[in-house]
């Protein structure tokens, strides 16, 4: 039987720009990310670090006060989304969010249970968890077959 979940240990932001790294190496095609912590916990590094490996030059804004950040010129497109500050979640209806996930992209989306009802069914959920003040646990759970396409890349 496949593995549905991996767990790993970055000991550093390096170690955890590496692992986003892998990630974006093992992305083929539409993707629909989760990324679950604590504020503080490197959600918006790990997403600095896939969004940079997969070949965006310059910084990653964190799209807190956006609520998206489009990187089209990527392959596949990117949207990076950090859901933190809705106070409703009917409110991703104001920025057309039926229209983003009907593109073949990957999605990043900080913060989902903002956006419950609203947002597709995740492929990969990532959580990220504090160990130690540097050091972070980050578990990769795949929820259907493309998720777990990607789990079998990371092995």
């Amino acid at each position: 039987m496949a593995r549905h979940e991996l767990t790993f240990a970055a000991l550093d932001e390096s170690a955890m720009l590496a692992l986003a790294g892998r990630l974006a190496a093992a992305i083929n095609g539409r993707l629909v990310i989760f990324l679950h912590g604590d504020l503080g916990a490197g959600k918006t590094t790990f997403s600095r670090g896939l969004i940079q490996a997969l070949g965006h030059h310059g910084a990653v804004k964190s799209p807190t006060y956006t609520l998206v950040e489009p990187y089209p010129q990527l392959t596949p497109p990117v949207y990076h989304f950090d859901l933190y500050r809705l106070a409703d979640p009917e409110e991703l209806e104001y920025i057309g969010i039926h229209d983003y996930f009907e593109q073949t992209a990957l999605f990043l989306i900080e913060w989902p249970e903002k956006g419950s009802g609203w947002l597709p069914p995740a492929d990969l959920d990532i959580r990220l968890e504090q160990d130690r003040p540097q050091q972070r646990r980050i578990s990769i759970h795949a929820n259907n077959k493309t998720g777990l396409a990607v789990i079998q890349a990371l092995s």
